[in-house]
């Protein structure tokens, strides 16, 4: 291959997925050699039929058709069981490829720690889901019909030009119409179409997402009318990319049987002359003209195959925007200094280079180190804590040394109390398991339970209450072996005295196992565990956040006026959930 192919191959980002996909090329080739078998009896059954009605007229003696008959019944036979094999051999290609191209990416994902945290969770269920589905399609639909096609199209044109080297010649300029012309035609046709199919099927599941997961606290908030109404006109356009690729499917159609007719009406335009002459039997000129009929079933399929291959190459580039530009592990992060766990250097972060949401943060964490991020809700605590455990590459600055983002809203998984404590650690006993849950105050939640450990609980955590899932999420990070946790809002859902408590554990267990705790919260007051408060805020409306100050809790308390009288504020009316 020429250098520069090579090159644009290795770029092509479906060529990159293929190796993901497993594919097993004995198996492909073996639903192609069924594929071809298949037409083999499609195109016997219209040759031997062509015959035999043309041989019948001739009123011969009764034995001279028998095996052309029987011919006719073999062929129409073994045409739907081959077409049965062969389904069975390609689609077990397929789905073979798309479950392991979903592991690899789930692999590839985990040990890249790609950014998949700026996609909204419908986008990122969208591309794992249908774009999966499109690239393992890429097999079946497009490479397995172009071999058959391909196969069967060259033994058809010899067919027919043994008994008629002109005919044959038609009948091949015919096919490559619909073989090369037609597929072209309809790939440039569906070029946006694939594209725009692609964003508004994501945006569907997207929205569709939400509203199933957020639709409570949307109609509270009397955003619900326009998310529908968001969600009504994303699928207004999917419907609309919908009727452009039939279009598609229209203009493919009519070149397919265009190019039919002519085959036919050139091999007749040849043959008569030819029979006439006397070069021809009547008998074969029937061969000639008709076999065309089923011929053209071997190129139907390629410009669905066109299009299906644009559509699986549209669907793995958004899968290869998942993943970082390496083919394998995601480049180590810089060490952070001896003695040190993690390390801000005049770190930014945001979601986009150019509007970072948080800017000039320093931060030494030490083995038994305790700090708490302090700020309103919406100021960029959760984002400088992704930023610290890697889900975020860093606007401006250094971040040395690696953590564990403690999500406000992990997953519960649908499976027991103790698999998903696993989930941190694959040999988690249940002494540890019953440790961690009573460290974080679910004991009693866990003695009630009708199963204890084995209880499987409801995907999402859906029949837990808010704190109950809050705590058993810390309690998954408690039995993580990570050096740093990085708590996002542990008070959450919790009411005061459960709130404080939990904070004081998690400060408990940095000082005693030398690990570091950094936790984000609102909630001020349990904050007199920490060694360290930094307050985050805004030096003014839309600029980015900054740490307007930070030491101890009772040093804020009174050296800050905005800070004491929040403080004050959670005396007054405190938690109660």
């Amino acid at each position: 291959m020429p250098e520069n192919l090579r090159r644009r191959a290795a770029r092509d980002p479906l060529v990159r997925l293929l190796p993901l996909l497993e594919v097993s090329w004995g198996r492909v080739a073996r639903a192609v050699g069924l594929g071809t078998l298949t037409l083999v009896c499609a195109i016997g059954l219209a040759a031997a039929a062509a015959w035999l009605i043309a041989r019948a007229s001739q009123m011969p003696p009764v034995l001279t058709l028998s095996v052309a008959a029987v011919g006719v019944r073999a062929f129409g036979t073994g045409r739907a069981f081959l077409r049965y094999l062969e389904r069975l051999a390609s689609h077990g290609v397929a789905l073979r490829g798309m479950a392991a191209l979903r592991a690899n990416l789930y692999d590839r994902l985990a040990r890249s720690g790609a950014d998949v945290v700026a996609l909204r969770r419908g986008d990122l269920l969208a591309r794992v889901g249908g774009d999966v589905d499109d690239v393992g399609d890429v097999v079946v639909r497009a490479l397995i019909p172009a071999g058959v096609a391909v196969v069967a199209g060259l033994g058809s044109v010899l067919l027919v030009g043994v008994f008629l080297p002109a005919a044959g010649a038609v009948l091949l300029a015919c096919l490559l119409l619909t073989g090369v012309v037609s597929p072209w035609l309809a790939s440039r046709a569906s070029a946006s179409v694939e594209q725009r199919g692609a964003e508004a099927r994501g945006d569907v599941t997207a929205r569709t997402l939400e509203l199933l997961e957020d639709g409570q606290q949307l109609r509270v908030a009397g955003r619900l009318a326009d998310r529908t109404a968001g969600l009504r006109a994303a699928d207004r356009r999917l419907a609309a990319t919908t009727d452009d690729g039939a279009r598609v499917s229209g203009l493919s159609a009519a070149v397919e049987a265009g190019a039919q007719t002519l085959a036919v009406l050139g091999c007749l335009l040849l043959g008569v002359p030819a029979a006439l002459a006397g070069d021809l039997a009547a008998t074969e000129l029937a061969v000639v003209v008709l076999t065309p009929l089923a011929v053209f079933e071997a190129t139907a399929a390629l410009p669905a195959a066109a299009v299906q291959l644009r559509r699986s190459r549209a669907a793995a580039r958004r899968l290869v925007d998942l993943l970082p530009e390496s083919t394998g592990s995601r480049p180590a992060r810089e060490a952070a200094p001896t003695g040190t766990l993690l390390e801000l250097d005049h770190v930014a972060a945001g979601w986009s280079t150019s509007a970072p949401v948080v800017r000039d943060v320093d931060l030494t964490l030490r083995p038994g180190a305790v700090v708490a991020l302090a700020g309103a809700s919406g100021v960029g605590k959760t984002t400088l804590l992704l930023t610290a455990a890697g889900l975020l590459d860093p606007v401006a600055g250094v971040v040395r040394g690696e953590g564990l983002f403690v999500a406000e809203d992990g997953h519960v998984f649908g499976t027991t109390v103790l698999e998903n404590l696993r989930v941190a650690r694959a040999d988690v006993t249940d002494d540890d398991a019953r440790e961690a849950l009573a460290a974080v105050g679910l004991a009693g939640w866990l003695d009630g339970l009708p199963g204890g450990l084995g209880t499987t609980l409801g995907t999402g955590g859906t029949d837990v209450s808010g704190g109950e899932r809050r705590r058993l999420l810390v309690a998954r990070a408690l039995l993580a072996p990570h050096r740093v946790l990085l708590v996002d809002e542990p008070a959450e859902h919790l009411d005061a005295a459960t709130a404080d408590a939990l904070v004081e554990t998690l400060a408990g267990v940095a000082r005693t196992s030398g690990r570091a705790v950094v936790v984000a919260s609102h909630r001020l007051t349990p904050l007199d565990v920490a060694d360290e408060v930094m307050l985050l805020d805004a030096e003014a409306p839309g600029a980015p956040a900054r740490v307007l100050a930070r030491g101890t809790h009772a040093a804020l308390l009174g050296s800050v006026p905005a800070y004491r009288w929040a403080a004050d504020q959670e005396e007054q009316a405190p938690i109660d959930v």
